[in-house]
Protein backbone atom coordinates (compact mmCIF):
# COMPACT_ATOMS: atom_id res chain seq x y z
CA UNK A 1 0.00 0.00 0.00
CA UNK A 2 2.73 2.48 0.90
CA UNK A 3 4.65 1.68 -2.29
CA UNK A 4 1.49 2.31 -4.34
CA UNK A 5 0.93 5.60 -2.51
CA UNK A 6 4.50 6.65 -3.29
CA UNK A 7 3.93 5.78 -6.97
CA UNK A 8 0.75 7.84 -7.00
CA UNK A 9 2.60 10.78 -5.49
CA UNK A 10 5.34 10.41 -8.10
CA UNK A 11 2.58 10.48 -10.73
CA UNK A 12 1.34 13.85 -9.46
CA UNK A 13 -1.37 12.89 -6.96
CA UNK A 14 -1.48 15.47 -4.16
CA UNK A 15 -4.39 14.14 -2.07
CA UNK A 16 -4.91 10.58 -0.83
CA UNK A 17 -7.57 9.12 1.40
CA UNK A 18 -6.60 6.19 3.60
CA UNK A 19 -9.61 3.87 3.77
CA UNK A 20 -9.44 0.61 5.70
CA UNK A 21 -12.80 -0.79 6.73
CA UNK A 22 -11.49 -4.10 8.06
CA UNK A 23 -8.27 -3.35 9.93
CA UNK A 24 -7.94 -2.97 13.66
CA UNK A 25 -7.37 0.48 15.11
CA UNK A 26 -3.73 -0.45 15.76
CA UNK A 27 -3.19 -1.62 12.15
CA UNK A 28 -4.88 1.47 10.72
CA UNK A 29 -2.74 3.73 12.90
CA UNK A 30 0.48 1.90 12.00
CA UNK A 31 -0.34 2.11 8.28
CA UNK A 32 -1.34 5.75 8.56
CA UNK A 33 1.82 6.73 10.40
CA UNK A 34 3.91 4.96 7.78
CA UNK A 35 2.07 6.81 5.01
CA UNK A 36 2.70 10.12 6.78
CA UNK A 37 6.36 9.27 7.35
CA UNK A 38 7.01 8.19 3.77
CA UNK A 39 4.96 10.86 2.00
CA UNK A 40 5.87 13.64 4.43
CA UNK A 41 4.22 16.83 3.19
CA UNK A 42 4.18 16.00 -0.54
CA UNK A 43 0.64 14.62 -0.31
CA UNK A 44 -2.33 15.72 1.80
CA UNK A 45 -3.63 12.70 3.65
CA UNK A 46 -7.27 12.21 4.57
CA UNK A 47 -8.35 9.57 7.09
CA UNK A 48 -11.58 7.74 6.37
CA UNK A 49 -14.05 7.43 9.27
CA UNK A 50 -11.69 7.65 12.25
CA UNK A 51 -11.28 11.12 13.76
CA UNK A 52 -9.13 9.78 16.58
CA UNK A 53 -6.68 8.10 14.20
CA UNK A 54 -6.67 11.15 11.94
CA UNK A 55 -5.24 13.14 14.82
CA UNK A 56 -2.92 10.42 16.07
CA UNK A 57 -1.37 9.96 12.61
CA UNK A 58 -1.15 13.71 12.01
CA UNK A 59 -3.25 13.55 8.85
CA UNK A 60 -4.51 16.64 7.06
CA UNK A 61 -8.18 15.82 7.25
CA UNK A 62 -11.02 13.42 7.87
CA UNK A 63 -13.75 12.04 5.63
CA UNK A 64 -16.98 10.73 7.16
CA UNK A 65 -19.85 8.80 5.66
CA UNK A 66 -23.52 8.79 6.46
CA UNK A 67 -23.12 6.11 9.15
CA UNK A 68 -20.03 7.61 10.82
CA UNK A 69 -19.66 10.50 13.25
CA UNK A 70 -21.83 13.45 12.31
CA UNK A 71 -19.90 16.22 10.57
CA UNK A 72 -20.31 18.50 13.59
CA UNK A 73 -19.12 15.82 16.03
CA UNK A 74 -16.17 15.08 13.76
CA UNK A 75 -15.35 18.80 13.59
CA UNK A 76 -15.33 18.99 17.39
CA UNK A 77 -12.75 16.19 17.46
CA UNK A 78 -10.46 17.35 14.63
CA UNK A 79 -10.78 21.09 15.21
CA UNK A 80 -11.18 23.94 12.73
CA UNK A 81 -7.85 23.60 10.88
CA UNK A 82 -8.11 20.11 9.39
CA UNK A 83 -10.17 19.39 6.30
CA UNK A 84 -13.51 17.67 6.76
CA UNK A 85 -15.32 15.87 3.96
CA UNK A 86 -18.74 14.23 3.96
CA UNK A 87 -20.11 11.51 1.68
CA UNK A 88 -23.58 12.06 0.24
CA UNK A 89 -25.71 9.90 -2.03
CA UNK A 90 -28.81 11.95 -2.80
CA UNK A 91 -30.04 15.57 -2.81
CA UNK A 92 -31.40 15.40 0.74
CA UNK A 93 -28.10 14.22 2.21
CA UNK A 94 -26.20 16.80 0.17
CA UNK A 95 -28.43 19.66 1.35
CA UNK A 96 -27.98 18.54 4.95
CA UNK A 97 -24.18 18.18 4.62
CA UNK A 98 -23.99 21.57 2.92
CA UNK A 99 -25.28 23.18 6.14
CA UNK A 100 -22.41 21.74 8.19
CA UNK A 101 -18.82 22.91 8.62
CA UNK A 102 -17.65 20.34 6.05
CA UNK A 103 -14.99 21.75 3.76
CA UNK A 104 -15.99 19.56 0.81
CA UNK A 105 -18.79 17.20 -0.12
CA UNK A 106 -18.60 13.90 -1.98
CA UNK A 107 -21.40 12.73 -4.25
CA UNK A 108 -21.83 9.23 -5.55
CA UNK A 109 -21.63 6.60 -6.62
CA UNK A 110 -21.71 8.31 -10.00
CA UNK A 111 -21.30 5.00 -11.83
CA UNK A 112 -21.45 1.36 -10.75
CA UNK A 113 -18.62 0.51 -8.38
CA UNK A 114 -17.10 -2.66 -7.00
CA UNK A 115 -15.17 -1.03 -4.15
CA UNK A 116 -18.12 -1.23 -1.75
CA UNK A 117 -19.92 -4.34 -0.63
CA UNK A 118 -23.36 -2.69 -0.72
CA UNK A 119 -23.09 0.53 -2.71
CA UNK A 120 -25.79 3.16 -2.68
CA UNK A 121 -27.84 3.59 -5.88
CA UNK A 122 -25.93 5.13 -8.79
CA UNK A 123 -26.60 8.87 -9.13
CA UNK A 124 -25.23 9.23 -12.67
CA UNK A 125 -24.09 12.44 -14.31
CA UNK A 126 -27.52 13.96 -13.70
CA UNK A 127 -27.03 13.41 -9.96
CA UNK A 128 -23.71 15.28 -10.17
CA UNK A 129 -25.43 18.16 -12.03
CA UNK A 130 -28.18 18.30 -9.42
CA UNK A 131 -25.66 18.20 -6.57
CA UNK A 132 -23.74 21.09 -8.14
CA UNK A 133 -26.94 23.17 -8.08
CA UNK A 134 -27.32 22.50 -4.36
CA UNK A 135 -23.89 23.55 -3.07
CA UNK A 136 -21.10 26.03 -3.63
CA UNK A 137 -18.68 23.91 -1.59
CA UNK A 138 -16.00 21.94 -3.44
CA UNK A 139 -17.54 18.72 -4.70
CA UNK A 140 -15.80 15.38 -5.19
CA UNK A 141 -17.45 12.79 -7.42
CA UNK A 142 -16.87 9.18 -6.43
CA UNK A 143 -17.85 5.75 -7.64
CA UNK A 144 -16.80 4.04 -10.85
CA UNK A 145 -14.66 6.95 -12.02
CA UNK A 146 -12.21 5.95 -14.75
CA UNK A 147 -9.99 7.64 -17.29
CA UNK A 148 -12.75 7.05 -19.82
CA UNK A 149 -15.47 8.91 -17.91
CA UNK A 150 -13.66 11.38 -15.62
CA UNK A 151 -13.92 14.34 -18.00
CA UNK A 152 -17.71 13.93 -18.28
CA UNK A 153 -17.96 13.95 -14.47
CA UNK A 154 -16.06 17.24 -14.25
CA UNK A 155 -18.18 18.70 -17.04
CA UNK A 156 -21.28 17.73 -15.04
CA UNK A 157 -20.09 19.93 -12.17
CA UNK A 158 -17.69 18.03 -9.93
CA UNK A 159 -14.59 19.93 -8.90
CA UNK A 160 -12.52 16.77 -8.72
CA UNK A 161 -12.84 13.00 -8.77
CA UNK A 162 -11.99 10.22 -6.35
CA UNK A 163 -10.59 7.11 -8.03
CA UNK A 164 -9.78 3.66 -6.73
CA UNK A 165 -9.84 0.78 -9.21
CA UNK A 166 -8.53 2.67 -12.25
CA UNK A 167 -5.35 3.52 -10.33
CA UNK A 168 -4.53 0.05 -9.01
CA UNK A 169 -2.54 -1.29 -11.96
CA UNK A 170 0.54 0.81 -12.52
CA UNK A 171 -0.40 3.61 -10.10
CA UNK A 172 2.17 6.14 -11.33
CA UNK A 173 1.46 5.63 -15.00
CA UNK A 174 -2.29 5.62 -14.39
CA UNK A 175 -2.15 8.85 -12.38
CA UNK A 176 -0.03 10.54 -15.04
CA UNK A 177 -2.54 9.49 -17.69
CA UNK A 178 -5.43 10.86 -15.62
CA UNK A 179 -3.67 14.21 -15.43
CA UNK A 180 -2.99 14.21 -19.18
CA UNK A 181 -6.65 13.48 -19.91
CA UNK A 182 -7.98 16.05 -17.45
CA UNK A 183 -5.18 18.59 -17.97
Amino acid sequence: MVAAAEELAAGGVTLLQYRNKLGSGRQILDDARELRRRLRTSVRLIMNDRADLCLAAEFDGLHVGQDDLSPESARRVIGPELWLGVSTHNPEQLREADQTTADYLAIGPVFATSSKERPDPVVGLEGVRRARELTHKPMVAIGGITRANARSVLEAGADTVAVISDLLRGPRKSAEEFFRILG
